[in-house]
């Protein structure tokens, strides 16, 4: 067969440092490795551009298969730079398989954005907003990117932090809570405030937090909070847990700051 394996280091290993190569561990005699089979041929020849299909006999190639860990079948493993970086054992439907493969298959952006976790990681934010923009612009509905912009801009720029939400609101939990909480940062920084005790230092919180200095904001907001608990439908709140929130617990803010706050809560 044309996808068969002739050398496992050549076809797959070596391969691998061009491109990504699936590798389908099948036996003759396993009936869901019939029904994989067909399915994932079609779709190496529809993908050709894109990866490499190989597909290895178990029974005839035991110790690369112990090798690569496989311990049922059919089992399908995609090799790039020669490592595994994703895999799936068990006969999925073609949809299940173009999903995955659309989430497994390395490509420019993926490493950018490791570049931009690796980054946020050590604060080196300036850094991250170069690699994100650039990503957006290739993948202007990526929600991790968007997410992360969003939160690195949510002050300097509400409006825009504000619809990179909406996209972000569309990925894994974590972006969806940074989206949330950058919605409720722009929502407050646009809201008029209410009447009440608390009025007057809410409304210098949300100008230092216009103005970017988030340690002061939420020194104003405590004070909120010992003046008027719930001001605005608890405003302070609200606000100030978006802005930790979005600072992450690590930051000097939150590590300062966040006791304090909390205490005033209850």
């Amino acid at each position: 067969m044309a996808f068969d394996v002739q050398s496992f280091q050549e076809d797959v290993i070596d391969a691998s440092h061009n491109g990504p190569v699936v590798v389908d561990f099948w036996a003759p005699w396993c009936g869901p490795c019939r029904v994989l089979g067909p399915v994932i041929e079609k779709l190496a020849h529809q993908q050709s551009d894109t990866w490499t299909l190989v597909k290895v006999n178990s029974d005839e190639h035991q110790a690369e298969a112990m090798r690569f860990g496989v311990r049922g079948i059919p089992a399908v493993k995609m090799v790039f730079k020669g490592e595994v970086i994703d895999e799936f054992t068990g006969a999925l439907p073609e949809p299940a398989i173009r999903q995955w493969l659309e989430k497994a298959l390395p490509g420019e952006t993926k490493e950018w954005m490791k570049q931009v976790d690796s980054l946020l990681e050590a604060g080196s934010t300036a850094e991250a907003l170069p690699l994100l923009e650039q990503v957006l612009e290739l993948e202007p509905t990526n929600p991790a990117a968007a997410g992360h912009l969003s939160s690195l801009i949510a002050l300097e720029d509400p409006d825009r932090a504000g619809a990179l939400a909406d996209i972000a609101m569309t990925g894994e939990p974590r972006f969806v809570q940074i989206a949330e909480a950058v919605r409720t940062l722009t929502q407050h920084l646009k809201m008029i405030p209410p009447d009440g005790p608390g009025k007057a230092l809410y409304v210098q919180a949300a100008e230092q937090l216009g103005q970017g200095d988030a340690e002061r904001a939420v020194v104003t907001l405590i004070e909120v909070l010992k003046s008027d608990r719930y001001y605005g439908d608890d405003a302070a709140r609200k606000l100030g847990v978006a802005i930790f929130t979005l600072l992450g617990p690590f930051h000097p803010v939150s590590q300062t700051h966040r006791r304090t706050f909390d205490m005033w809560l209850y």
